[in-house]
């Protein structure tokens, strides 16, 4: 375990910290729940952002950019969309500071009271859809298919970095379309690419699912989610993308002229991931020496250290590796060269608490035998690598790497997923073992409820092709409507 860095089966919370500080992803910023995300963790976000983006771009859709504040009555629009966010928003109630006429500092001005607040965006729903009643007028301006990329504010009193902060940073998806079937396309189309970027992309293996009415979007008809168990066992909500119906169309008047001339609610979409998943990668792979990531994220896929004692070996080493360096760099593999001061051992335990997938070792006896030695982070193993064979060799590792975190994701939650059917080894498990809990639900929300305040497990997704044929619900014991994955969640 590296020096500092909490075990993670003797405080997990203070683990995560730990990993986020030490790997230098993030740091508390000075405003109390906000974050500072550090280069290393910006760099990370960057390649989830592109991966997703790239996606968004392939299926049609454009990114533009709306306002950060949005008037309050915009919010009222929507009573059961505001209900959702009242408790979290940020209100500016004044635009002007003036110097203290009692004393030094600043105070608020008493004459630049807004003639309406406005809220810092929690959301961006009601200041999208205000603008797509100026662009919408006919069934050719159908669909509307646009992403943001922003920060959003919701005044969490719980605070954790990356899981939960006030500012946090994500995109938002809001489409609009001529047809309920449409808007439901939509929205699976984009559960799909969820998934998709989660497991193939992020090697965590995720639940997709319909909430229910509780645990839905507040506005929305349906939200589709992906859920991924942590490595404490908790569910994490990794991503959402909701099938609004014609709410949202019909609280901000949005219509549209058919090709038979007749006036119709458009139907509407949203959908958004956030940096949460930056903490869902630590949590999903990391261990006790800290973050592991999968190469197709990893900022820097192989860390150069070279191992040298004099200027000639610096310059011995620096001129064996060049060649293989041009190689990299064709083959688009990402790396980083630490030449700087500090022992090797440092550098070792350095890059293994930041997580990149290959260390590459070199020094004077390697390059008299014309190798190098290559450590896997994912599994440790240490192996001497003939020189002329090195890139071929990277880049089969760091597909094997991929796909080894993915595998013991997939054990893991396999391994903690349980079946059952009598509501005292629902209480079990979920007392004592944690997990995730696959039952059958008699789909009433008092049942819900009931499970949620004896055991404050909630349910995480209704399985889309969950198997009730003589099961029943496992509190109520009667007939089963749906088959679900309950968990205690972060």
């Amino acid at each position: 375990m590296s020096k500092g860095v909490t075990a993670k089966s003797e405080d997990y919370g203070r683990w995560y910290t730990d990993v986020i500080t030490k790997a230098q992803l993030a740091d508390y910023g000075p405003v109390k729940g906000t974050m500072v995300i550090r280069p290393y963790g910006f760099s990370l976000w960057e390649s989830v952002k592109s991966a997703f983006d790239n996606r968004f771009k392939a299926t049609g859709h454009v990114n533009a950019y709306f306002p950060l504040f949005i008037p309050k009555s915009f919010l009222s629009k929507e009573a059961e969309h505001v209900a959702g966010f009242a408790k979290e928003c940020a209100v500016v109630t004044h635009h002007r500071l003036m110097a203290n006429p009692d004393g030094d500092g600043l105070v608020v001005d008493p004459e630049s009271a807004l003639e309406e607040e406005v809220v810092v965006r929690p959301t961006s729903e009601t200041v999208i859809w205000a603008m797509y009643k100026k662009w919408i007028q006919s069934y050719r301006d159908l669909p509307l298919l646009i992403n943001q990329w922003v920060n959003v504010v919701r005044w969490e009193m719980r605070t954790r970095l990356f899981l939960r902060t006030t500012e946090f940073l994500w995109q938002e998806g809001h489409t609009a379309h001529a047809t309920a079937e449409e808007a439901e396309e939509e929205a699976k189309k984009i559960l799909e690419i969820y998934r998709e970027v989660a497991e193939d992309v992020m090697a965590i293996p995720v639940f997709t699912g319909l909430k229910t009415d509780a645990e839905k979007f507040a506005g929305a008809e349906r939200t589709y989610c992906i859920e991924a168990m942590m490595g404490d066992k908790r569910a994490l909500q990794a991503g959402t993308s909701h099938n609004l119906g014609q709410n949202f169309a019909k609280a901000f008047g949005v219509t549209y002229q058919t090709e038979d001339n007749r006036e119709e609610y458009v139907y509407a979409t949203s959908w958004g991931v956030s940096t949460r998943l930056v903490g869902a990668v630590i949590m999903t792979h990391g261990d006790d020496k800290g973050l592991r990531l999968p190469p197709k994220i990893a900022p820097h896929q192989v860390v150069i250290v070279p191992i040298s004692r004099t200027d000639e070996d610096k310059q011995n080493i620096r001129q064996f590796i060049e060649p293989i360096l041009n190689e990299f760099k064709e083959k688009k593999i990402r790396f980083h060269q630490d030449w700087g001061p500090n022992s090797p051992g440092f550098k070792f335990n350095e890059w293994e608490m930041k997580g990149v997938p290959l260390r590459l070792e070199v020094g004077p006896r390697d390059v008299e035998e014309n190798q190098v030695m290559l450590v896997r982070r994912d599994t440790g193993d240490k192996t001497a690598i003939p020189k002329d064979t090195i890139t071929t060799r990277v880049e089969n590792l760091l597909h094997e790497i991929q796909d080894n975190l993915f595998q013991q994701a997939l054990k893991f939650r396999k391994e903690n997923t349980c079946t059952v059917k009598s509501f005292d080894k629902f209480k079990s498990i979920i007392e004592n073992n944690g997990g995730f809990v696959q039952c059958g639900w008699d789909g009433d929300a008092k049942t819900e409820l009931k499970i949620k305040e004896e055991t404050k497990a909630t349910i995480r997704c209704i399985l889309p092709d969950g198997d009730i044929s003589g099961k029943t619900c496992v509190y109520s014991g009667n007939p089963a409507k749906y088959e679900v994955i309950f968990a205690k969640a972060y």
